[in-house]
C-alpha cells in the first residue's frame, strides 16, 4: 500500500472534486472534501515515516520507467511539504462550514469545495511529481482554483482582487512554462532527476541561463515575492475566510518549494548560485521584502490587509534562508515555512472569526475584543507573539535558526534587517492589541454572531496549539528541516 500513496496522495482529492460537483450538495461535497484532506493527511504521514525509515519512495505511472514515464519521488524534503500542506487542508475542513455558510451564496458553496478540493490536488501534485513539466500543469490546477476561491468573496472587489491574480499569476504561469520549455530544448527530457544529470555539462550555455531566469521570475510571482506581490494583499483579504486560511498557509510555501527544487533538485546550486549571482540578489530582495512588507502592514486599518502584508515580509524571511545556498540556511528555510503556515493559517482563522461576530475586520472595530471574546484575543495575542518572533513561539524558533545561518555567512546587514522587521512587526501587531485590550467597545455594538462556532474555534486553536508547541518543543521540526535541507543538497542530516 506504502508504495502507491505517492500517488493517490493526488488522486484522492483529484477525484474528490468532481464529486463535489456531481453531487451538488454543500453537505455531502464538505463531507467529501473532509475526507479527502484527512486521507491526504494520513497519506503523507505515511510517506513521512517510510522516507525516515528506508529513504526516498519512487512510483512510476503506469510502471512505465523514467525519464520515459511520469514519476513521483518523495524524500525528505517533499514529505516535509506534504504533512504541513495536506494538515492545513484538514485545518480549513474542519473550520470551513460555518464560515462559509456566512459568506458564501448557498447555490454555490458545492463549487467551493471543489474548487478546494482541486486546490489541494494541484499543491500536492507540485510537491510530489518528479516530471518538470507535471510542476507547471499542477501549478495552473492550484491557481485556477485559487482565482475561483477568491472571486467567491462576498465583496464587489473579490472579483478585482481574484481578476489581479489571476493576470499575474498567467504571467508567472506563462514563464515557468518558457523555462521549462527552453530546459527541455537543450536536454530532451523533463524528468527531474535526468535534467538533474545532464544540465552540469551545459553550464554557460545561454539558452539554459534563460531557462533559470524565468523559472526563477515566475516561481517568484507565484510565491508573492517582493516586488512581485502585487497580487497578495487584496487576494487574502477579499477570500472568504476559510479560503484565507488556507492559502495564506500554503500557496505561497508551495511555490517557494518549487523553486528550491528546481534550484537545487534540477538546475543545481552550481549554476544558480556559482555561475549565476543570484544568491546576491536573493539576499537583496528578501531583505526588501522584510522591510517593506512590515513596514506597510503598520498603516494598514483592517485585520486582514495587516495580515497579508505582514505574509509579504514574512516570505522575505524564507526567500534570505534560502539565498545563503546552505544547509543551515536552507533548513531555516523549511523551519520558517512550518512556522509561517501554522501562524499564519491560525491568524486568518481568527481573522474569520471576528469577520463572523463582528461583520467586519475593521480595526476599530476590535474594540474591546478582550472583553467580548476573550478566546478569540488570546490567539490572535498568541499568533502575533509568533510573527514577532517572540522565545516559546515558532517564530522565534526559525528566526533564531536564520540567524544563525546569516552569523555564519557573515551577513550581519542582513542580520541588522531581521531584527529591524521584528520591530516594525511588533508595532503593527502592538496596533491590534492596543484596539482590542485598552479600547472600549461601541455601546451600540452589532454582532453578527453572538459567540464562536465550536468547529471554527477547534480549527483556530488547533493551528495555534500546535505553532506553539514547535515553538516550545522545537527539536522534532527542526530535525525534520534539517532532513529536507539535506535531501535538497544530497548531502547527510
Amino acid at each position: 500500500m506504502i508504495a502507491h500513496l505517492p500517488i493517490l496522495q493526488v488522486a484522492l482529492p483529484l477525484l474528490a472534486a468532481p464529486l463535489c460537483v456531481l453531487l451538488r450538495s454543500a453537505r455531502a461535497a464538505w463531507w467529501i472534501y473532509l475526507l479527502a484532506s484527512v486521507a491526504a493527511f494520513g497519506s503523507a504521514l505515511l510517506l513521512a515515516s517510510s522516507v525516515a525509515t528506508h529513504g526516498p519512495l519512487h512510483y512510476a505511472v503506469g510502471n512505465w520507467a523514467p525519464p520515459f514515464g511520469i514519476a513521483y519521488v518523495i524524500d525528505a524534503a517533499n514529505a516535509f511539504v506534504l504533512v504541513l500542506v495536506s494538515g492545513i487542508a484538514v485545518a480549513t475542513a474542519i473550520y470551513a462550514p460555518r464560515s462559509i455558510a456566512a459568506e458564501i451564496d448557498p447555490q454555490r458553496v458545492y463549487l467551493y469545495y471543489a474548487c478546494l478540493c482541486l486546490c489541494l490536488t494541484g499543491l500536492l501534485g507540485i510537491v510530489a511529481t518528479g516530471d518538470a513539466f507535471n510542476v507547471f500543469v499542477f501549478l495552473e490546477i492550484s491557481s485556477l482554483s485559487s482565482y475561483a476561491l477568491i472571486a467567491l468573496g462576498k465583496r464587489r472587489q473579490a472579483l478585482l482582487a481574484a481578476f489581479r491574480y489571476l493576470v499575474m499569476g498567467t504571467l508567472g504561469g506563462t514563464f515557468v512554462l518558457i523555462g521549462i520549455g527552453l530546459a527541455y530544448a537543450v536536454t530532451g527530457t523533463l524528468n527531474m532527476a535526468d535534467l538533474a544529470q545532464r544540465l552540469p555539462a551545459l553550464y554557460g550555455n545561454r539558452t539554459l541561463t534563460a531557462a533559470v531566469g524565468f523559472v526563477s521570475v515566475g516561481l517568484a510571482i507565484k510565491a508573492a515575492v517582493f516586488p512581485l506581490h502585487a497580487w497578495l494583499p487584496s487576494a487574502y483579504a477579499e477570500a472568504p475566510s476559510a479560503a484565507g486560511v488556507f492559502l495564506s498557509a500554503t500557496g505561497t510555501k508551495v511555490a517557494i518549494y518549487a523553486f528550491l527544487r528546481f534550484a537545487f533538485g534540477i538546475f543545481g546550486a552550481g549554476l544558480v548560485f556559482g555561475h549565476l549571482p543570484m544568491s546576491a540578489l536573493i539576499l537583496i530582495v528578501g531583505t526588501a521584502a522584510m522591510l517593506a512588507g512590515a513596514a506597510i502592514a503598520c498603516y494598514q486599518d483592517d485585520l486582514k490587509r495587516i495580515l497579508a502584508w505582514s505574509s509579504v515580509g514574512q516570505i522575505g524571511y524564507i526567500v534570505v534562508g534560502l539565498g545563503l545556498a546552505s544547509q543551515q540556511g536552507l533548513s531555516a528555510a523549511f523551519l520558517h515555512i512550518s512556522a509561517h503556515a501554522l501562524i499564519k493559517g491560525g491568524l486568518f482563522a481568527t481573522a474569520g472569526i471576528v469577520a463572523l461576530r463582528l461583520g467586519t475586520t475593521r480595526i476599530d472595530a476590535l474594540a474591546g475584543l478582550a472583553r467580548s471574546a476573550p478566546a478569540v484575543f488570546v490567539a490572535l495575542l498568541l499568533g502575533g507573539l509568533g510573527l514577532i518572533g517572540v522565545p516559546l513561539t515558532a517564530g522565534f524558533v526559525s528566526k533564531w535558526a536564520l540567524v544563525m545561518a546569516l552569523i555564519e555567512a557573515d551577513q550581519w546587514a542582513v542580520i541588522a534587517a531581521v531584527l529591524l522587521s521584528s520591530l516594525l512587526a511588533l508595532v503593527y501587531v502592538g496596533r491590534i492589541i492596543e484596539v482590542a485590550w485598552f479600547r472600549e467597545p461601541p455601546l451600540l455594538a452589532d454582532t453578527a454572531q453572538p459567540s464562536t462556532p465550536a468547529p471554527m474555534a477547534l480549527a483556530m486553536w488547533g493551528l495555534v496549539g500546535v505553532s506553539l508547541v514547535a515553538g516550545v518543543y522545537a527539536a522534532p521540526l527542526s530535525r525534520a528541516a534539517t532532513a529536507a535541507a539535506a535531501a535538497l543538497l544530497g548531502t547527510a542530516p
